[in-house]
């Protein structure tokens, strides 16, 4: 997943740029940052101004890295995934870094635990899911501002420990590692953070050293959780080879009422067809709070300015749809955006069943049985557990095929099937499954 460390700003020779405000976004040049800025996408910067002046000298080169931890990412990377996006369109060239080679020991950020070690197969297959993503938002090949996307097990698996220990461990205070916030936390909660965990900026700062002398990469992109270790590899490319380098980071969203993005009740919401159908991926988007639908369009869409403007002040439903479509056009393409649209205008305004639904098969032999409502709605991920869904019966919120369910006992059997052989299930207004018999 995109790589979480950092601390708030305690950033020696290389102050942070404060949150961006009219007086800073007035003196910017080039149209990379301007339209970056007027979208929300950036939180600090290095040296923004040095920065703002060589964007306007020529492309640029920037990455982002992700480690291999599943075989998809979430909502929760799309910020980055999306000035990736507009860093291309504006002529500059996107590297992908994924980390075949930190995954093996694992993030500690924030996190109060080790990350289970994942074998060598199992980090191929999460690069695998992983490459799909990207090839809907970013253009890869070898065109000047074509994307590439690299490994870096490729050098961090040929370092020797002694070498590396002398020309790139001397560059960094254990002093000041031990105040990043991704560490002293973990530390004052007195848990456990493995010398293979420690390890961990120094290599992501190797990394950005390293697609320096490679790539000419001069810009690491990331969440301003980050700040502290991507500063640690601006820093080390100037100690190591006198090179300049930048570090911009986004902010980290969270939505109105709080919630962390990308994070539901049913778990994460993720980018990949495989792991949610584009139809939920839809519903996620048109079920955003009102107070940020105007952010989340200017973040997770490519409408201008203006349109964005028109529909913050028009109906705040049309735009969520807006926004959900496209969202969800950029991630799995426009046919299915529109797909996942009539769907739920079939079932929201007319009472369809809709056919994009999410849909689970039980054998038949469970509904010429029968089986209780309340396990029905478990067994299909309505609810995550029995008790959950007789709670959600006896609240009035689960109907089948549109019929509210008054007794949690009730007995779904084949006289529910519809005539395309399916259930209708709904869990509150928003949330619907259909359950075939096969």
């Amino acid at each position: 997943m995109a790589r979480r460390n950092g601390n708030r700003g305690e950033n020696g020779d290389f102050p942070a740029a404060a949150v961006l405000d009219e007086n800073v976004m007035s003196i910017l040049r080039s149209p990379f940052l301007i339209a970056a800025t007027e979208r929300g996408f950036i939180h600090q910067c290095t040296d923004l101004a040095v920065l703002d002046a060589r964007l306007t000298e020529g492309r640029v080169t920037a990455y982002v890295g992700y480690d291999c931890t599943a075989d998809s990412l979430h909502v929760g990377s799309l910020v980055s995934i999306m000035l990736l996006r507009l860093w291309q369109r504006y002529g500059n060239k996107p590297i992908v870094l994924m980390g075949g080679g930190t995954t093996r020991i694992g993030d500690p950020s924030f996190r109060d635990t080790a990350r289970p070690l994942l074998d060598d197969a199992e980090i191929a297959r999460n690069m695998a899911g992983i490459r799909k993503v990207f090839t809907k938002f970013i253009a890869f090949g070898n065109d000047p501002t074509d994307a590439v996307m690299v490994n870096n097990a490729d050098w961090l698996d040929e370092l020797r420990y002694i070498p590396l220990l002398r020309e790139v461990g001397r560059h960094f205070s254990v002093n000041r590692m031990l105040t990043q916030d991704s560490i002293r936390l973990r530390l004052e909660r007195e848990q456990p953070l493995s010398f293979l965990e420690f390890n961990y900026p120094i290599l992501q700062a190797y990394d950005f050293v390293e697609l320096g002398r490679r790539f000419g990469c001069e810009v690491q992109i990331g969440g301003s959780d980050q700040w502290g270790n991507i500063v640690g590899g601006v820093e080390l490319g100037r100690r190591m080879d006198g090179r300049i380098l930048f570090g911009l980071t986004t902010p980290l969203l969270t939505t109105a009422s709080g919630d962390k993005m990308g994070k539901t009740a049913q778990g994460a919401v993720w980018l990949n067809a495989e792991r949610l159908s584009p139809y939920e991926y839809w519903q996620f988007w048109r079920n955003t709070e009102d107070a940020d639908v105007g952010r989340f369009l200017r973040l997770f869409t490519e409408l201008p300015r203006d349109a964005i403007v028109r529909l913050e002040n028009g109906d705040i439903n049309e735009a969520k749809k807006v926004l959900a479509t496209e969202a969800t056009a950029l991630c799995h393409g426009r046919e299915a955006a529109e797909a996942a649209a009539e769907t739920a205008r079939a079932v929201f305004e007319e009472g369809g069943s809709g056919d994009e639904l999410p849909q689970t098969q039980l054998s038949r032999d469970v509904f010429e049985r029968g089986i209780a409502a309340f396990e029905l709605f478990s067994r299909v991920g309505l609810a995550g557990s029995n008790s959950e869904a007789r709670r959600l019966i006896r609240g009035g919120g689960a109907r089948i095929n549109d019929a509210v369910v008054k007794d949690e006992t009730r007995v779904v059997r084949l006289d529910d099937l519809g005539p395309s052989g399916a259930i209708k299930l709904s869990a509150g207004r928003k949330r619907h499954a259909l359950v075939r018999a096969v």
